[in-house]
């Protein structure tokens, strides 16, 4: 496969399929036939791939991605990942966890979503890796080993919410770009690590400081090592919270390596692009950090409301900070079918950002009538909340399950998709699954 190929074998595919094809096999295609013709090297190249030569290659469909690739994790492997999960990308890796691989109180690492914008440094050396702070309003910049780190300053554990802040963009209409999540861009597991607030004061801030950026030791699609890949950041009043870290363990282990590993910023309840991976660099401003995807529209909303397809100017964007309350149905699995009974326990997930949940109540008709279920509170601040509850079907048929939370601001999620804006962002419409009753 051409190595200066900047986007994954399937949003090639989803782009143009025989450009894909020419791309990625040099295969060319016959427009008369709609086969594709594969070269000698390229036909070995796709059955060395495929781990056998293809016998019928001359009858190939053009623009068609092999089974072969599709039914096998080789050879886009996710080391430590569960088979369940969705792939929206593959280059850089963009992975969503189907509802109801979300029905664990605390997400197992395996199952954890991956949202990447770059490709994860490799070769990765725990002993030599080192994280420097620094920036105009820092007193003293230091530089910390990741032993220092764990040894110098006190160990704390949060279960944390990390949701992008694309989540749901596939809802949208007119279609916004960017990978297209449903619900399953959104984890809550137990970090483990050092506040971040107790490294910033170590180091010494500035009466002046603002906001903090960081960097990660990401590479860019283009290979070019001395170009950014992403570096955001975060208000200095959310640095300084107590659930605020720079983690090196999730789930009482090492971080998963598409997640982070080794050391990486966790933001509870914010965007999880705030949360850099790889972290090598936090840099303490006296401005609004300007690093890449900090600028323009990336993570942006309109200020105020707009119209479905309106062209916003760059100065009419603001900054998502605190994510919007949502819920989602983890068990049972959209599409289930219920036999010789009416009646069916349901339950799921829901969060805030950085409020809490203080309602939760599902609706099977529409929306017409909504039924209260049981609400627990969340771990720890911006843990998200589990709920559950029965609900009894009158007759046979078709069923929707609806799941609608409220925040502690009395916020509640719309039926339906939100004020539309053009990156796609902050979907937290009603999650909803099919039922069938025999």
């Amino acid at each position: 496969m051409k190595k200066n190929i900047r986007k994954g074998l399937r949003a090639l595919y989803a782009e143009d399929p025989l450009e894909a094809d020419k791309l990625i096999w040099g295969r060319e295609s016959d427009p008369r036939s709609r086969r594709g013709f594969l070269k000698n090297g390229a036909l070995a190249f796709m059955g060395t791939i495929l781990g056998a030569r293809i016998v019928f290659a001359d009858h190939m469909p053009a623009g068609l991605i092999p089974a072969g690739i599709l039914e096998t994790d080789d050879p886009f492997p996710i080391k430590g990942k569960h088979p369940g999960l969705t792939i929206l990308n593959d280059r850089p890796w963009n992975v969503e966890t189907p509802a109801h691989l979300l029905d664990d109180a605390i997400t197992p690492a395996d199952r954890m979503f991956i949202r990447n914008n770059g490709l994860p440094p490799e070769n990765v050396d725990t002993a030599t890796w080192t994280l420097e702070i620094a920036g105009e309003s820092v007193r003293t910049p230091k530089t910390y080993t990741l032993a220092e780190l764990k040894q110098r300053f006190s160990h704390h554990t949060y279960q944390l919410v990390l949701e992008c802040g694309g989540n749901g963009r596939a809802e949208f209409n007119p279609p916004a770009k960017g990978n297209q999540w449903t619900t399953g861009a959104v984890s809550c597991s137990a970090w483990t690590g050092v506040l971040l607030r107790d490294v910033l004061e170590d180091a010494g801030l500035k009466d002046d400081a603002v906001y903090i950026g960081y960097y990660g030791r990401d590479t860019h699609l283009s290979g070019d090592p001395d170009k950014v890949v992403i570096s955001r950041g975060v208000p200095i009043a959310k640095a300084l919270q107590d659930e605020s870290l720079i983690a090196w363990a999730v789930n009482g282990e090492d971080i998963p390596l598409m997640n982070g590993h080794p050391l990486r910023l966790v933001f509870g309840g914010w965007p999880a692009s705030t949360s850099g991976k790889w972290l090598a660099k936090i840099v303490v401003r006296n401005q609004v950090h300007d690093g890449p995807k900090m600028t323009g529209q990336s993570y942006r909303v309109p200020c105020k409301p707009v119209a479905p397809g309106t062209e916003v100017a760059d100065e009419d964007m603001c900054i998502i900070e605190s994510m919007p309350v949502k819920s989602v149905i983890t068990s049972p699995k959209n599409g289930g079918i219920l036999q010789g009974r009416r009646e069916l326990k349901v339950r799921g997930k829901a969060w805030a950002g950085e409020r809490a949940v203080a309602r939760m109540e599902v609706s099977i008709d529409f929306g017409a009538t909504w039924q209260v279920v049981s609400l627990q509170a969340p771990a720890n601040r911006l843990a998200w909340q589990l709920w559950e509850g029965n609900v009894r079907f009158p007759e046979k048929g078709y069923y929707e399950i609806w799941a609608r939370a409220t925040d502690t601001e009395g916020i509640a999620q719309p039926m339906v998709l939100p004020g539309w804006n053009p990156r796609g962002y902050l979907n937290n419409a009603c999650h909803r699954i099919a039922i069938k009753v025999v």
